[in-house]
């Protein structure tokens, strides 16, 4: 999981792994690169804005370095532009912030279905 936020990563971490998953949290995209080499990981839940690099650059980079782990993007904005961008960077889903604890788990169980 990816988020700028410090905050929402424990809540969402806690959210998770209550639920079974096993997670690890970075606080950038550039420290998610420097850590992920090869296909081990399951999904990646990654916020669409971040400084220095958002979400969809995220994926973009990922998918140039044949990561084939399902994508989920969390964003606060409800913009259909971001969906279109995302799912051509490769992502599996986007999830708006106001329905996260809601919908996130779900959302991961079917990219993971989907990913296998």
């Amino acid at each position: 999981m990816v988020d700028d936020d410090f905050g929402v990563l424990g809540s969402l971490r806690f959210l998770l792994e209550t639920d079974g998953f096993e997670v690890r949290t970075f606080r950038s995209g550039a420290a998610l690169l420097e850590t992920v080499a090869d296909n081990k990981v399951d999904c990646i839940v990654i916020d669409y804005k971040m400084p220095t690099m958002n979400g969809i650059d995220l994926a973009k980079k990922l998918r140039d370095r044949h990561i084939e782990a399902p994508i989920v993007l969390i964003t606060g904005y409800p913009d259909e532009s971001i969906s279109v961008r995302a799912a051509a960077s490769g992502v599996y889903h986007v999830v708006l912030k106001p329905h996260l604890e809601e919908n996130l788990v779900s959302h991961i169980r079917g990219a993971m279905q989907a990913g296998r």
